[in-house]
């Protein structure tokens, strides 16, 4: 069976693109990352594409006079490379609609909250100063309105005393890195599919037990 074939677009130091070429590199792993785009040539992230062989390209959104016509040059540089599903690790640029919709259902994020609480920025100091319990990440389909689309997979992790945006952001990480190859490994096995606006995947198991926090 053909691996899909996946890019991940970057803008910064790529830790989770260092996650998914890792579980890419798994024997069996239904996925290859065929290319890796930046629109900063000085993203970090650029050099773990580099050391496991993986083409790169830039796109520096500046030399692009309007959103649209640096979404056309990505949309060129991911048809010729024959990509099949689009990775959204740390970029930070606001897609256009139209580009959401020509890769509609083939096009995921993650998202450093459970959604749909916390969409957009500064997650980790919005869920201290709510008082949650519990924090964590999302990969999603996405949609045109920020953060919104059909969710994939979730991982939570427990709010703890004495936290603050920095502890708690790299607890999430964490969660982060298992998260998204998994959601990657669950939609390369063909087991995911949109329907009535919800991500519905085959034999999927859910955890079993309750997790309190406090725990008492």
């Amino acid at each position: 069976m053909a691996r899909l074939k996946v890019a991940v677009l970057i803008s910064g130091r790529g830790s989770n693109l260092e996650a998914l070429i890792a579980a890419c590199s798994t024997p069996g792993f239904p996925a290859e990352i065929a290319l890796v785009i930046a629109n900063r040539e000085d993203a970090g992230g650029l050099a773990h594409a580099a050391k496991a062989n993986i083409a790169t390209r830039v796109v520096p959104h500046k030399s692009y006079p309007s959103r649209e016509a640096f979404d056309g040059a990505l949309i060129a540089a991911l048809e010729k490379s024959g990509i099949e599903l689009v990775c959204l690790a740390g970029f930070m640029r606001l897609l256009t609609p139209g580009f959401v919709t020509h890769w509609r259902d083939r096009l995921i994020n993650i998202h450093p909250s459970l959604l749909p609480a916390f969409p957009g920025l500064d997650t980790h100091e919005r869920a201290l100063a709510a008082g949650v319990r519990f924090a964590g990440c999302t990969v999603h389909y996405v949609w045109a309105e920020m953060d919104s689309g059909p969710i994939i997979v979730q991982a939570a992790v427990p709010v703890l005393a004495g936290d603050d945006a920095d502890t708690l952001a790299a607890r999430v990480l964490i969660a982060e890195h298992r998260a998204y190859p998994l959601a990657l490994r669950l939609i390369g096995e063909g087991r995911v599919t949109v329907a009535d606006e919800r991500a519905r995947i085959d034999g999927a198991a859910a955890p079993a037990g309750i997790v309190l926090n406090p725990a008492d």
